[in-house]
């Protein structure tokens, strides 16, 4: 009986210990798999949060749903006009990764346009997507994949067309140099000032501080701050104003509630561009909900007599196009989406705006009449703010034909 006892204890021994071996051999090649968890990797590149928040929230967001390990951001220099090789670098730099697969840059600033044909000679593999492109059209589409851009024709004649329907009588535009000189912009200056002559209203030219420049972001929001209440008194209650940087549009709005006036909409439209800092909103408990962004930025606007003279897009454009062309782009590389299919962009970009109309068209020179096939115009609604607030339906308006030769 001893011997039988001594016997099984031996085997159960024998066997736990080839057990433990094969344990220990099977964790080997799992332990191999984690050190390359994902078949690829996607890049972001975006501003600051000082110069273009919700860019970079957007694209902090699709990071955060798909892992670090995934998504990889990186952040060009405030001064990017002074900066040029830093942004160049800051873009390339993402394509030394093997497992990179696509780059989205939101917004393309110059030097976006040489750094994809840096990235193309090393890397053709890699997809690369421009969003709100400060290069020219025509420059930048020659060397990305796809470029986004908001629809400067349309939105020239509905911002126009909107600030006409709740009853102002100017439109008040704020720029400087290095912004007119981009044609999106200066061909918005164009079809704004003609939309203003068909509604009979007066169009005025402001010139304020770039914050590229030596004044910085700080000098250029203390000019605003200073020239707007002038700027009330001499154009009048009835007055719509629009500034074509994002830097401006929190002083810009902060002294329209206190002096009066009308913002259709931001350059690059959103509940978080220039309201919460304008109002002193804290919307920690809000972050990434726009629904629930929008509410809050509306009931502060009602209670500082505001209502139906403030506008936006419900859904920031800036978040979105980050957030979204990063989806569009994975969905490219999963086989799902076809890169240049207008509806397949307009689908990723649903996903961060889900009740939001979206509208636009592929882009056409001007100047040549070359339609581009990668190259597209989109727009959101506009949404205006009240008690109650309402959408303009200007995803649904026909834009007249003759706004689009206007250069």
């Amino acid at each position: 009986m001893k011997k039988v006892v001594s016997l099984l204890l031996a085997l159960i021994m024998a066997f736990s210990l080839v057990a433990c071996g094969d344990k220990k051999n099977n964790d080997e090649p799992n332990n191999a798999d984690k050190t390359d968890t994902v078949p690829y990797k996607i890049g972001i590149v975006t501003g600051s949060v000082s110069q273009s928040e919700d860019d970079r929230r957007g694209a902090e967001a699709f990071q955060a749903e798909y892992g670090e390990d995934m998504v990889q951001l990186a952040i060009y220099p405030d001064n990017f006009t002074e900066e040029t090789e830093t942004t160049i670098q800051s873009i390339v730099n993402l394509s030394a990764d093997p497992l990179m697969k696509a780059i989205i840059v939101n917004q393309a600033v110059p030097g976006t346009t040489e750094a994809f044909r840096k990235i193309k000679e090393a890397r053709p593999d890699i997809i690369c997507i421009a969003g709100e492109s400060h290069e020219d059209l025509p420059e930048i589409g020659s060397a990305a994949d796809l470029v986004t851009n908001n629809d400067f024709v349309s939105r020239g004649y509905l911002i126009i067309r909107t600030a006409h329907e709740l009853g102002c009588d100017t439109f008040v535009h704020i720029s400087f140099p290095r912004h007119m000189s981009y044609e999106t912009m200066s061909r918005r200056v164009a079809i704004m000032k003609a939309a203003c002559e068909e509604f009979g209203m007066k169009f005025v030219l402001e010139t304020a501080p770039d914050p590229t420049s030596d004044v910085g972001v700080s000098g250029a929001q203390a000019y605003i701050l200073e020239q707007v209440p002038a700027w009330v008194e001499k154009y009048g209650q009835k007055a719509a104003y629009f500034c074509t940087n994002d830097a401006h549009t929190e002083p810009l709005l902060k002294r329209l509630l206190e002096c009066g006036g009308y913002f259709i909409e931001a350059d690059l439209p959103s509940p978080l561009m220039g309201y919460p800092g304008a109002l002193g909103l804290d919307l920690t408990e809000e972050a990434g909900d726009f629904e629930k962004i929008l509410t809050k930025v509306e009931s502060a606007i009602v209670e500082k007599g505001g209502a139906d003279h403030f506008g936006t897009w419900a859904y920031s454009y800036g978040y979105t196009l980050s957030a979204g062309l990063a989806l569009h782009a994975k969905n490219v590389l999963d086989g799902k989406s076809e890169l240049l299919d207008m509806d397949d962009v307009a689908a990723a970009l649903q996903v961060y705006s889900p009740k939001a109309a979206w509208n636009g068209a592929g882009y056409t020179n001007a100047t040549t009449g070359v339609k581009s096939d990668n190259v597209f115009l989109i727009y959101q609604d506009t949404y205006i703010m009240g008690n109650p607030g309402h959408f303009m339906g200007n995803a649904d308006v026909e834009i007249p034909e003759k706004y689009f030769t206007i250069s």
